[in-house]
């Protein structure tokens, strides 16, 4: 306590600010890693993908206002001020290059965030997008719709087997390849 009580009144603040968010922090890192510390009011748009659902059009802004982006930003204010107290004698300039630095701060963890987000990989499937695909029979399709066959079809990397059923006159035969002409169901696809 001495050593805080000695200093002078803006480089006790520094210190305040530098201490408070810095425990914050490492609270918010530590909860996170956990799988606890997730940032909900974080709104990140990508290009046409909006990854929040808000559709209020404000793409610049998103992702900026947040409770874990004004920890961030009060991180770099407080830590640039205690370590350039010294160095700049100007508290106007201090106040000035502190507040540059916690704004740097927060754009630098915004476009991190948004590069992460571009990351990620929407690896749910939808029966449309086999449509014009090849599939492998895995069970004989029988002909004229008079049964079900069973595909098997790689859509996003991932294979499904799917049941089938065609219009051609013949049976197709196991091991043969098809490809798919439409999706008659939620598990039926048409094929030739």
């Amino acid at each position: 306590m001495e050593f805080f009580s000695s200093l002078e009144p803006l480089q006790k603040l520094f210190w305040a600010i530098a201490g408070v968010a810095t425990l914050i922090f490492l609270i918010q890192t530590i909860l996170t890693f956990i799988g606890l510390g997730a940032d909900s009011d974080i709104d990140v748009s990508t290009g046409d993908m909006d990854m929040s659902g808000d559709t209020s059009g404000d793409d610049a802004l998103n992702g900026v206002f947040s409770f874990r982006n004004l920890v961030n930003f009060l991180l770099g204010y407080g830590w640039a001020g205690v370590l350039l107290y010294g160095e700049i004698q100007k508290g106007w300039a201090l106040q000035a290059v502190a507040i540059i630095t916690g704004l740097a701060l927060v754009g630098a963890f915004v476009l991190m965030y948004r590069a992460i987000m571009k990351l990620s990989h929407d690896g749910s499937f939808r029966m449309e997008e086999a449509v014009g695909l090849r599939a492998y029979v895995y069970l004989r399709i029988p002909a004229s719709r008079q049964g079900r066959g069973i595909v098997q079809i790689s859509v996003k990397g991932s294979v499904h087997e799917i049941d089938a059923v065609t219009d051609a006159g013949e049976p197709i035969p196991t091991g043969g390849y098809v490809t798919v002409r439409e999706v008659l169901g939620e598990d039926l696809l048409l094929v030739e």
